[in-house]
């Protein structure tokens, strides 16, 4: 069994292992479209994939495969059930024992997400890309086209932990009660109410910081060294409980991801976000900084 790298992995580590038993890569790409539909519109990242991916990776569609189909909320991107996740993890060839490594060749934030998802159903053997796609063209490594080989089917055993995601009536509580971090992972402008997405209102749940998934990375898609993120996340870093949100869910994987990698992985990431809190009047919002 391949020993496990850490949560984040360059290329050069990628293409010394890729020919390891055991390695499985991933592509989760998404793209979201401008409205309208509102507030986003949803395009699988397959064609991506088969128009150029890493030599031997397989490709999941996240919306289709890794959410729950019609949920209650008819929110977009709700975690399934864990045994439709185990179902799609089995025919990608990802079992139990698997490495995982996930990569998207659009923003970072599908990579993580896939990362997250794998965490929140048992399975810690799992890693991002650092940079994606982007960053292992920039180095010039092979490419394959194509869609992806059909892989051995393997048994996923998903172990739900609750313990890291949180509904709406945890994030109300610990508004009311201020006794934990809820970091917004959306861009400062969506935060402030100015601008951006609009997920039926503006700003952002009330008391909470912004620190926008994009600021976590470099222009080349990697994530910032460890002193600038321990800078970013700092106030998130020094309190007792935490909760990570965006718009939908995605992005918020992203900060989570990066607390992580500082040594917080006791995160709660709110899977509704603001699509499922926004609407709702009776919730608490706020606009400005």
């Amino acid at each position: 069994m391949i020993d496990h790298p850490g949560i984040l992995v360059d290329c050069g580590w990628l293409a010394a292992h890729a020919d390891d038993p055991g390695l499985v890569v991933v592509d989760a790409t998404v793209h979201t479209t401008p409205p309208p539909p509102k507030p986003y519109g949803i395009l699988s990242g397959r064609a991506d994939f088969e128009r150029a991916h890493i030599p031997g990776a397989r490709f999941v569609d996240i919306d289709a495969e890794l959410s729950e189909p019609n949920p209650p909320s008819g929110l977009h991107f709700t975690l399934p059930s864990p045994e439709r996740f185990a179902e799609a993890m089995a025919r990608l060839g990802v079992g139990d024992e698997t490495l995982v490594v996930c990569y998207s060749s659009a923003n970072h934030w599908w990579a993580t997400r896939l990362w997250w998802m794998l965490g929140v159903f048992g399975h810690d053997r799992a890693a991002v890309l650092d940079g994606g796609l982007q960053r292992w063209q920039a180095e010039a490594r092979p490419l394959q086209s194509g869609p992806a080989a059909t892989p051995l089917r393997a048994k996923f055993t998903a172990r739900y932990r609750s313990e890291l995601v949180a509904d709406k009536q945890a994030v109300l509580a610990a508004v009311r009660a201020g006794d934990a971090c809820i970091v917004n992972a959306l861009p400062a402008e969506n935060h402030r109410g100015e601008g951006g997405t609009d997920y039926g209102r503006p700003g952002h749940i009330a008391g909470s910081i912004n620190v926008p998934a994009v600021t976590l990375v470099d222009a080349d898609n990697r994530y910032k060294p460890e002193d600038e993120l321990r800078r970013l996340l700092a106030e998130s870093l020094a309190a007792p409980r935490l909760i990570t949100y965006c718009g939908g869910g995605i992005s918020a994987t992203s900060a989570t991801f990066a607390l992580a990698l500082l040594g917080r992985r006791d995160v709660r990431l709110y899977d509704g976000s603001l699509s499922e809190w926004a609407p709702d009047a009776t919730l608490p919002m706020a606009v400005g900084p």
